[in-house]
């Protein structure tokens, strides 16, 4: 029996004895991982150097803010020269507008002034009570002759009514006459004011009388 109970507290002696061994090299583990640690921050593994070879997440906003105001400012400087240049386009092109309106009143009076000349000559020649009445008409005539020529080289061009159909793009209709027969309905009876066209543009209307 004595010797069972010897065996026994020989047996826990040496598992107390393991397991305090165990505890040391846990212990000794721990002091070598601090050591470890202590060591990787001296050399500086989680140091200041690793920071910065890693910008941090504000340095990096910071630096696309600066960026988006540079070119938020570029963008805004080409706006503001492309806004003045389209100005200065926009008041060149309506002086060239202006320009050329005005030029073109020049050179049209320029054209009618030799036919003022002759109104002129001829009211003076009608009013001399010796004055021929068949000098006078064909002078007439031939002043209407010359600023009808004249307009024509301008591009003006009358529109002709004569045994033509009615038709809104170029007349007017003031007035209708009723009739029975359907060949003579919408077909012109009278012009009552000559149409003109300027440049197969119609710039005034024939007035017009048609059968209905």
């Amino acid at each position: 029996m004595e010797e069972v109970k010897e065996k026994i507290e020989n047996k826990e002696t040496n598992n107390f004895n393991l397991n305090d061994n165990e505890e040391k090299e846990e212990i000794d583990a721990l002091h070598e991982d601090e050591k470890d640690s202590e060591s990787a921050k001296k050399s500086g593994f989680f140091g200041k150097k690793d920071k910065k070879s890693k910008p941090s997440f504000v340095d990096g906003l910071k630096e696309e803010i600066e960026k988006l105001k540079n070119d938020n400012a570029e963008l805004q400087d080409k706006f503001l020269r492309l806004y003045s240049e389209f100005d200065n386009y926009k008041k060149r092109t309506q002086k060239e507008k202006l320009d050329v309106i005005q030029n073109a009143a020049e050179s049209m009076i320029i054209n009618l002034l030799p036919v003022l000349d002759d109104m002129e000559r001829a009211i003076k020649y009608s009013e001399n009570p010796d004055a021929d009445l068949s000098s006078i008409k064909e002078g007439e005539s031939l002043i209407f002759q010359k600023l009808n020529n004249l307009l024509q080289q301008k591009g003006l061009k009358s529109i002709d009514t004569a045994n033509t159909a009615f038709d809104t793009d170029y007349h007017e209709a003031v007035a209708t006459i009723p009739t029975d027969n359907e060949e003579y309905k919408g077909k012109i009876v009278e012009e009552i004011g000559k149409g003109y066209m300027l440049n197969d543009k119609v710039i005034r209307f024939s007035k017009v009388v048609i059968y209905q």
